[in-house]
C-alpha cells in the first residue's frame, strides 16, 4: 500500500471512532440518570436488633463510667490526703508526692480516653453488622430500581442532604421503605 492510501485508511478510522464517540455521548445524555435516597438512622433505630445493641451499649458504658468514678475517687482520696499532711512535711516529700499526684491525674486522663476509644470501638463492633446489612440491602434495591445513585439523607452530624423533593420524586426515589421491606422489617 501506498502512504495516500494508509492516509485515507487511518483518516476513515478516526473519523469513524469520532462518530461512533459522538453517538455514544448522545445516547448517555439521553438515558435518565435515577437518584435515589435513604435514611438509613431511621432504618437502624426500626431494626428489632437494635434494642439489644443499645442495652449493650448502656451496660458497658455503665461499666466503664463505674471503672472511671473508681480511679476518680480513688485520685481525690489520694489529694485529700495530701492536702492534710502538706504542712508537716519537708520541700522535698512535697515535691515528690506532687509529681505523684501529676502521674495519678495523668493517669486518670488516660483512663478517660481508653474508656471513650473502647466505647466507640464497641459501637462499631455491634452497629458494624447492622450497618453492613442495611448497605447491602440499599445496594439490592438501587440496583434493582436502576439507580445510579443513592443519597443520604442526613449527614453524620444530622444535616439534612436532601432540603427538598416533590410528592412525586419522593414516592419514586425515596428508598427507605423499600430498603426495611428488603431486611424484612414490615
Amino acid at each position: 500500500m501506498n502512504k495516500k492510501m494508509i492516509q485515507r485508511i487511518n483518516t476513515l478510522f478516526i473519523t469513524a471512532l469520532i462518530l461512533l464517540g459522538v453517538q455514544g455521548i448522545a445516547q448517555a445524555q439521553s438515558e435518565e440518570l435515577k437518584i435515589g435516597y435513604v435514611s438509613p438512622q431511621a432504618i437502624l433505630q426500626n431494626m428489632p436488633e437494635m434494642k439489644a445493641v443499645q442495652q449493650r451499649l448502656q451496660n458497658f458504658t455503665a461499666r466503664k463510667q463505674q471503672e472511671l468514678n473508681q480511679k476518680e475517687q480513688a485520685f481525690q482520696a489520694e489529694v485529700t490526703a495530701y492536702q492534710q499532711k502538706v504542712g508537716v512535711i519537708s520541700a522535698e516529700a512535697q515535691a515528690q508526692e506532687e509529681q505523684r499526684l501529676g502521674q495519678l491525674q495523668n493517669d486518670l486522663l488516660q483512663a478517660q480516653q481508653t474508656a471513650e476509644q473502647e466505647l466507640q470501638a464497641k459501637r462499631n463492633e455491634l452497629l458494624g453488622p447492622l450497618l453492613e446489612q442495611i448497605g447491602n440491602a440499599i445496594d439490592t434495591v438501587a440496583e434493582r430500581m436502576g439507580l445510579g445513585y443513592v443519597l443520604n439523607t442526613t449527614t453524620s452530624t444530622g444535616d439534612l442532604v436532601i432540603l427538598y423533593a416533590s410528592d412525586d420524586f419522593q414516592s419514586k426515589y425515596d428508598i427507605t421503605q423499600a430498603v426495611m421491606d428488603e431486611l424484612g422489617m414490615f
